[in-house]
């Protein structure tokens, strides 16, 4: 098969191990950078020029969609599906993971279970929302932030209602939620393949640090699930549309909680914690859903 990475950075982990992954099993892998393509709209004629040259006869992608070209991106990714070209994340569904309210609003339909969360059009009745949530300390997060950036723990109602206010006067879209004191700064990555389970570890803050990214000095030891953790985190997965997702779960007194599903988990961390091959089960999952003659 011809399978097509979209990646701005070829030297990425993530898309490394992708294309090793795919070479292994004597598949052609070409990364494109979905920024620098020409999605060429005509009746009947989809296509998209990369480099001066069509692309063609490809029969899979992979998309790697970056959270600031998730517009542009998204339409790439459609663009492939147009041309009759298996995604191993559906457009849509990219779409979808990349909104967190309405991310939260759909798993909170579907009935998971979630941090209380609030969010307003830049009310001025912070202490409306502040209690709202149960009061401090509070978690109040950016709507595009990723990686733990944008995201903010205000410990006591002063804090928070500066922090909030700062926010609103900036028009910056924010959420609050109810922080889970009983996390302990930690939190679970789920990650999952075609409707199964392929990895899952535990990443834990630094000291002081209540966000548990790796990217931001916190470290992941494997983990075993629990029947409610796994569930939650597949259909959670399911609901989104999702055929490759990484679920971050809180583990609360009340149960697994929701934090994010994301559509572009990187592949360092969980490989790193689980030593699963987890790049390989991603090329066996296309090879299950695309029809080479």
């Amino acid at each position: 098969m011809k399978i097509v990475v979209l990646s701005r950075n070829p030297n990425l982990y993530s898309t490394k191990r992708l294309v090793e992954a795919g070479k292994a099993r004597n598949h052609e892998m070409l990364v494109v950078d979905h920024s620098k393509c020409d999605i060429i709209i005509e009746k009947k004629k989809p296509a998209i020029r990369y480099k001066h040259e069509l692309l063609k006869d490809v029969d899979a992608v992979i998309p790697r969609i970056g959270a600031s070209v998730t517009f542009f991106g998204t339409a790439v990714v459609r663009q492939f599906e147009m041309m009759k070209v298996f995604t191993a994340i559906e457009s849509q569904a990219l779409l979808r993971s990349r909104d967190k309210l309405r991310s939260l609003q759909v798993l909170s339909r579907a009935g998971l279970g979630l941090p209380k969360t609030v969010f307003t059009n830049y009310s001025k009745n912070v202490k409306d929302v502040i209690k709202d949530v149960g009061g401090t300390p509070l978690v109040i997060k950016l709507l595009e932030g990723t990686q733990g950036l944008g995201v903010v723990l205000a410990e006591n109602d002063n804090a928070a209602e500066s922090v909030l206010e700062a926010f609103n006067g900036l028009q910056a879209r924010v959420i609050a939620q109810e922080f889970i004191k009983e996390a302990k700064g930690a939190d679970i990555r789920v990650f999952i393949v075609d409707g199964v389970v392929v990895g899952a570890m535990k990443r834990q803050g630094k000291e002081g640090e209540f966000r548990s990214n790796l990217h931001r000095g916190g470290t992941a030891e494997i983990i075993k699930l629990s029947i409610d953790e796994e569930n939650a985190a597949l259909k959670a997965a399911r609901i989104m549309g999702l055929g490759i997702a990484g679920v971050d779960i809180l583990q609360s007194a009340r149960g697994p909680l929701i934090l994010e599903v994301n559509s572009s988990p990187g592949l360092e961390g969980i490989e790193g914690a689980t030593n699963v091959d987890i790049a390989g089960k991603i090329i066996h999952y296309i090879e299950r859903h695309v029809d080479v003659d």
